[in-house]
C-alpha cells in the first residue's frame, strides 16, 4: 500500500484500511498511526506543515505534498465509565497495546509503511479467511456496547459471522444491559448499519435481540421479515435520504435516541398516517402528498397495497390548469381557486388521461361559466 509519500519503520496503516486491502475492497478512511509520539514525529518530517494538534489524544494533522494527513500516536484506553467514551492513557505505547484496544480482530492489524509487513497480533488474518468476527477480550461489549452494532454492520457488509464465544458474550450482555451509555454513539452506529439498506441486518437486529440496546421498553418484538424485504426493495427504488430511520423507526420505543427535527417529523408523519381516512383515491393522494418518502415506506409495512397505489399510480399525477387560466375567464383570486383545483384533481385521479382542455371544461363547470 502506498497511500502517502511518508515512510518510517514506526509508521503504520492500521485498522479498516488494512482489513479492506486484504479483502480487496476500497477504503477512503485511512488511519495512520505512529508507534511513539506522533506530534513530535511530525515536527521532524521535512517539508511538512503542521495544521492541527490534539494533545490529549496525541493526534496531529499535517500537510505534505499538497495532501492533508492525520497521524495518531499509539495509545492505550481505559473505560472508567462503561458504555461511554474511553479515557486515553499511555500515549506513545507499543503498537501491540494500541491494537488491543480495538473492537474486532479483523480491525486490529497494521501494515508498516516502510516495509509493507502486516503486523497481526490477534490472528485477524485467519479470522478474515474464516469469515469470523471475534472480539479481543471478554469485557469488550461491557466497555463499549456499540461494538454489538458494529459487529452487525461488519457481518452484513462482509458476510461474516460472530465466532461462538463472541456470540455468547453478546447474548450475555443483551440479557444484562447497562442503559447508562452514550446514545449519541449508539445512534451513529445505527445510522451506519441501517443506511446499508439490508433487510438481513434488520432481521438479525430483531432475532438476536440487539434492539434491546435502545430501550428496556422494547421487549419480545416480532416482525414479518417478508414485509421488511419489501421495504428494502422500496428503498432501492425511491432512494430516500434517511434510510436508517425507516428501519429503526418501526420499533415501539426509540425515545432514547437524539433525533434531528427532520427525523422526528418522519416518525410523527408515520404515526399520523395510521389515523387517516384512505377511502378514495383523492384522500390517498392528499394524505400522502405532503409526506416524505421515508414515512410512506415505513407505512408500507402496515399497508403495502395502499402505499404502492400512491407511489406507483397516484404520486406523479398533476393537473395542468393554473390560476392564469382562471384569470383568463375574469375570475379574481380567492379561496375558490384552491377548491376548484381540488375538484379538478379529484376528477383527474379518476381519469389520469384528462387533457388540459378537459380540465378547463371542468373549471368552467365548477364556476358555472
Amino acid at each position: 500500500m502506498n497511500i502517502i509519500n511518508l515512510h518510517d519503520k514506526n509508521l503504520f496503516y492500521i485498522g479498516g484500511v488494512v482489513r479492506d486491502k486484504i479483502l480487496g475492497k476500497e477504503n477512503f478512511d485511512i488511519d495512520i498511526t505512529y508507534q511513539g509520539n506522533a506530534i513530535e514525529f511530525s515536527k521532524s518530517i521535512p517539508n511538512a506543515k503542521i495544521m492541527q494538534i490534539n494533545e490529549p489524544f496525541g493526534t496531529v494533522r499535517i500537510e505534505l505534498d499538497g495532501k492533508e494527513i492525520d497521524i495518531a500516536s499509539t495509545r492505550g484506553e481505559s473505560y472508567p465509565q462503561q458504555g461511554h467514551l474511553p479515557v486515553v492513557k499511555d500515549i506513545g505505547c507499543s503498537l501491540k497495546e494500541d491494537v488491543l484496544r480495538r473492537d474486532f480482530t479483523i480491525n486490529a492489524m497494521a501494515e508498516n509503511t516502510l516495509t509493507g509487513e502486516i503486523i497481526d497480533y490477534t490472528n485477524g488474518l485467519d479470522d478474515i479467511k474464516n469469515k469470523t468476527l471475534r472480539v479481543l477480550h471478554d469485557e469488550s461489549f461491557i466497555d463499549d456496547p456499540t461494538r454489538i452494532l458494529r459487529g452487525l454492520k461488519f457481518a452484513v457488509r462482509f458476510g461474516f459471522e460472530l465466532d461462538e464465544h463472541t456470540k455468547k458474550l453478546q447474548d450475555e450482555y443483551l440479557k444484562n444491559i447497562n442503559y447508562d451509555m452514550s446514545y449519541k454513539r449508539l445512534k451513529k452506529e445505527l445510522v451506519e448499519t441501517f443506511n446499508l439498506n439490508s433487510s438481513i441486518a434488520f432481521e438479525r437486529f430483531i432475532t438476536q435481540k440487539i434492539y434491546k440496546l435502545i430501550s428496556p421498553n422494547n421487549k419480545n418484538i416480532k416482525f414479518d421479515f417478508e414485509k421488511i424485504r419489501e421495504i428494502e426493495n422500496l428503498v432501492k427504488t425511491y432512494n430516500p435520504q434517511n434510510v436508517w430511520i425507516i428501519y429503526v423507526g418501526l420499533l415501539p420505543d426509540i425515545s432514547s435516541l437524539p433525533l434531528t427535527k427532520q427525523e422526528k417529523k418522519i416518525i410523527d408523519d408515520y404515526k399520523k398516517l395510521q389515523a387517516l381516512d384512505f377511502s378514495t383515491d383523492y384522500k390517498i393522494y392528499k394524505n400522502f402528498k405532503e409526506i416524505g418518502d421515508e414515512s410512506i415506506i415505513m407505512f408500507s409495512y402496515l399497508d403495502m397495497p395502499l402505499a404502492l397505489k400512491y407511489l406507483e399510480e397516484l404520486k406523479d399525477i398533476k393537473i395542468q390548469t393554473t390560476g392564469k387560466d382562471l384569470q383568463n375567464f375574469g375570475i379574481n383570486p380567492s379561496p375558490e381557486y384552491q377548491k376548484c383545483f381540488d375538484y379538478i384533481l379529484e376528477e383527474k385521479l379518476k381519469n389520469p388521461a384528462l387533457s388540459k382542455e378537459q380540465e378547463i371544461e371542468l373549471m368552467k363547470k365548477y364556476f358555472k361559466i
